[in-house]
């Protein structure tokens, strides 16, 4: 995990000199923190991380900044899962499929070689693909269960 942390720090180094931004404590702060967090994660829970773990005190706009350099130095990946925007590392983290409950909201990741397979052969024409997304949306064991339980109670109620 260092070892990663070193590299995204190096990469994260250049780009901000490539693009003549400042080096600040805080930025390199935020991207220990992402880099530190397994999973998806939003604005409000990486400001609870910096304030909690990283004990680093940084304004939501420094965050919101600070994730805007980094998804343009490709170090971090935004989703739209539902109404809120979650983000994750994107450095050395394999290829993976999400599962989105249009009920509780839970986001669950998944792989599957042959749908990785299937995707990266498909035929695009002239567009190059760099990497993509699998978002599969519907309902996830847990709310199915409790669908169930509910019909159920009802056809009891129902039956009486």
């Amino acid at each position: 995990m260092d070892n990663v942390k070193d590299r995204v720090k190096q990469i994260f180094t250049e780009y901000l000199r490539i693009n003549k931004h400042r080096k600040t404590p805080e930025r390199f702060a935020i991207l220990d923190a992402i880099y530190s967090i397994d999973g998806h994660f939003d604005i409000e829970t990486l400001y609870g991380i910096m304030l909690k773990k990283e004990n680093f005190r940084v304004s939501r706009a420094t965050l919101y900044n600070t994730i805007v350099l980094l998804l343009d130095a490709k170090l971090l990946i935004k989703h739209a899962f539902g109404n809120t925007a979650q983000y994750e590392k994107s450095f050395n983290i394999e290829t993976h499929h999400h599962l989105i409950c249009t009920t509780c909201g839970r986001v669950s990741e998944f792989q599957d070689e042959e749908l990785q397979r299937d995707i990266t052969n498909v035929d695009l024409k002239k567009f190059q693909m760099s990497h993509y997304s699998l978002y599969i949306y519907g309902t996830c064991g847990r709310c199915a269960a409790a669908a169930r339980r509910k019909r159920k109670q009802i056809q009891e109620k129902e039956k009486k």
